[in-house]
């Protein structure tokens, strides 16, 4: 009878161990605790302190461009990156995520268009914006499947079609000011209250934003500058790649452009400009977080490239525009704002996010 008692229990316990094991999920929420910093608990659950990045840019939306903006009890949301963290609240199954790692990566397949696409939304984005849109990305990239699930949910009366034209400097200019084509999307949005007549301010609509991306700098680990204030910056000597936006150097009052508080070196490429930073030959490099991260690996230069310490240089939303001559313009942002907030609410939102981001972390 022991016997039998004795293996019931171990039976129990082997039962037990692989339900548990069944169970682990990766990711999920994290509370806040006294004493935290977005470091410390970088280091404290994925054991590496430089993703304190991640964090914020998972949870601009209550942290902002400031990584001291957080208090005891606020709930993050932390992505599964390199399998941790494990064991929180609100997690994925890690099968479900080993599932997901294995399935193979298709492109993004589009259907051909027709005279009658005419009267569907017509939406406009374009490749090569990795991890945000590319079909040569899962889904097309992360802000591309985020639209693709908002315009099903909105359902518009009319239909929808995404049209990609790789050449991003027509996209405002003819393709959306003469409304050959409705709506289009990923574009950032300056400081409109500070500098109104800039082009997008000036000519476009915006919709909320669907995405927060980090703006960092990136710098030699020989010269490693840190941005906390302004004056950490004075004199310093700048590479942003040609054709890149340069309105976050003056937006919300900061004017370093205007007032010469740093020198812009514009760079052929983002390889250029942490070329330039590995030689010695500029101070810093500014580009968002993920285009950055890619580009230093790409060069192997992991060793010698860093991003600063401190802050981001700002914290920066993707936004579905149209242009402000559009006679619906307004209704059609509304549209996609609508499914937008649906699938927030439904949880499609956030699963889009989570699986796009374990994907992109693993790759850095």
């Amino acid at each position: 009878m022991l016997k039998r008692l004795g293996a019931l229990a171990a039976s129990a316990i082997v039962a037990g161990t692989m339900s548990a094991s069944a169970q682990e999920t990766c990711g999920g929420e994290y509370t806040v605790k006294r004493g935290d910093s977005l470091s410390l608990i970088a280091d404290k659950l994925y054991k590496n302190v430089g993703l304190w990045t991640s964090i914020q840019g998972n949870n601009s939306d209550k942290i902002g461009s400031n990584p001291n903006n957080i208090r005891v009890g606020m709930t993050l949301r932390m992505s599964c990156i390199n399998g941790l963290p494990t064991g929180l609240k609100g997690g994925t199954s890690i099968e479900t995520i080993k599932a997901a790692a294995a399935a193979p990566v298709a492109p993004l397949v589009v259907a051909p268009g027709h005279a009658a696409t005419r009267k569907k939304i017509n939406i406009l984005t374009g490749d090569d914006f990795a991890p945000f849109t590319d079909r040569g990305l899962p889904k097309g990239g992360i802000l591309a499947d985020v639209v693709e699930e908002a315009m099903k949910a909105a359902q518009p009366a009319q239909g929808y079609a995404v049209h990609w034209v790789n050449d991003w400097s027509s996209h405002h200019e003819p393709l959306l000011s003469n409304a050959l084509l409705d709506i289009g999307f990923p574009w950032f949005k300056p400081d409109c209250e500070s500098d109104p007549e800039t082009y997008r301010c000036a000519n476009l609509r915006f919709s909320e934003s669907m995405f927060e991306v980090l703006m960092l700098l990136f710098v030699n680990k020989e010269n490693p500058i840190a941005f906390n204030t302004d004056a950490d910056l004075a004199g310093k000597t700048l590479c942003r790649p040609k054709g890149y936006s340069t309105f976050i150097f003056e937006q919300h009052g900061r004017n370093w452009l205007k007032n010469d508080h740093i020198t812009l070196h514009t760079g052929d490429s983002p390889s250029d400009c942490f070329e330039l930073l590995a030689a010695g030959k500029v101070d810093g490099a500014v580009l968002n977080e993920f285009s950055g991260r890619k580009k230093i690996k790409e060069l192997g230069l992991q060793d010698q490239i860093v991003v600063a310490k401190g802050q981001p240089i700002s914290v920066d939303g993707n936004h579905m525009v149209v242009h402000k001559s559009h006679p619906n313009g307004p209704e059609l942002l509304a549209e996609f704002e609508k499914g937008l907030a649906m699938i927030k609410e439904n949880g499609t939102y956030q699963r889009i996010i989570d699986e796009h981001m374990t994907r992109i972390w693993a790759e850095f």
